[in-house]
């Protein structure tokens, strides 16, 4: 999900949607809830396994969940969507106020012009509801697979990005570069958004934050919470030294996984199951490179999870809890959730849809 940054001083952001049902508001508390979803490989055949994860996507819109972010992998189980684009037209198709878009594309892997356009497509088709995030991708070893070389992957990111965001500005244009060039080319599609779709960036490192603060871009990090502090609090000096509104930020989003249920017993239960297939999709090209995790480090079990701030599983009350303690420990206004990882069953996932949406967050609300 982390990226590295390359827009300077330019203001890249879009319009901000308005918030769903559940968002909780209040003098302290300001909080969306989304998820981030690397559809990594589950029960069922292929095609039942897409199935049911729509169906669930459905469920996430008629919740009022912000947005659905998708990671983009290739050549592991950990990621079933190597062309997100594919996936997320299906989504447009399936949902009617559900914001949603890759959490990131990996531009070097792409020609730009033709992921340009895809980004046009899938806003004028949703009506625009689509985020755009972005980055290079965290992983050499998936770069290789594209005969990529990590060293060079920063750079084509960079002017990858640039190609993008001048074609997103309307008109004909030209573009030269060292990785790319484009000549004359007439921008017949353009996004529903204007100037753009809203700009995501993954990130571990504050200095990275008062970067996108600069440029009002919105921010996800997988860190631990102590960590996710300082990325937030930097955020927010870099956004009121620019004499921004406070009522004005975008969004600081927290991603972790989250299982609800009725009984404490069961929610750990189905996480623990869940955490382990996930942690092994999720370790597995590493371990075929005899490579450790890049930024990022996941323990074996999810009660070593949950110990790091990483993981929630409880009842509607224990839940409502650990979300609001969350939220004053890491100063966060969006808390992005992995409700389908593993092995666990649409069901499963589902009823962590509902509870989460109709048990925990009005309860928050009321409390906020």
């Amino acid at each position: 999900m982390t990226g590295e940054h390359a827009f300077g001083a330019r203001q890249a952001f879009g319009p901000m949607a308005s918030f769903y049902e559940h968002g909780v508001q209040s003098r302290t508390m300001h909080l969306r809830i989304g998820v981030f979803d690397h559809l990594d490989r589950g029960p069922g055949a292929a095609a039942v396994f897409y199935e049911n994860r729509l169906r669930l996507i459905e469920r996430y819109d008629a919740a009022g969940i912000y947005a659905y972010h998708l990671a983009e992998h290739h050549g592991t189980p950990l990621g079933m969507s190597p062309s997100p684009s594919v996936f997320l037209s299906a989504v447009a198709q399936r949902t009617n106020r559900l914001r949603f878009g890759p959490m990131v594309y990996c531009l070097p892997m792409y020609n730009p012009l033709r992921l340009l356009e895809e980004i046009c497509m899938l806003d004028q088709m949703s009506g625009g509801r689509f985020e755009l995030g972005v980055g290079r991708g965290i992983s050499p070893v998936e770069a290789g697979f594209f005969g990529l070389d990590p060293a060079e992957t920063q750079g084509m990111y960079q002017e990858a990005l640039d190609f993008i965001l001048k074609g997103l500005s309307g008109g004909d244009f030209t573009f030269e570069g060292k990785h790319y060039n484009a000549s004359d080319v007439p921008m017949i599609l353009g996004p529903a958004q204007t100037p753009h779709p809203p700009l995501w960036y993954g990130t571990a490192n504050p200095e990275a934050a008062k970067w996108a603060a600069a440029n009002h871009i919105h921010i996800i990090s997988n860190q631990a919470p102590a960590r996710v502090r300082e990325i937030t609090d930097a955020y927010r000096v870099a956004w009121q030294a620019a004499g921004q509104a406070e009522t004005e930020l975008p969004m600081m989003g927290f991603s972790c996984h989250m299982v609800v249920a009725e009984t404490e017993a069961e929610a750990l239960e189905t996480a623990r199951r869940g955490y382990r297939q996930w942690r092994a999709s999720f370790m597995y090209l590493w371990d075929r490179a005899g490579r450790a995790p890049i930024t990022v480090s996941y323990p074996e079990e999810f009660d070593g999870l949950a110990g790091l701030g990483l993981g929630i599983a409880g009842t509607p009350e224990q839940v409502r809890v650990k979300i609001a303690d969350l939220v004053a420990e890491t100063g966060i206004n969006y808390l992005v959730c992995r409700m389908a990882f593993g092995d666990l069953s649409f069901d499963e996932s589902a009823r962590t849809v509902d509870l989460l949406t109709k048990k925990v967050m009005p309860d928050l609300r009321e409390a906020a």
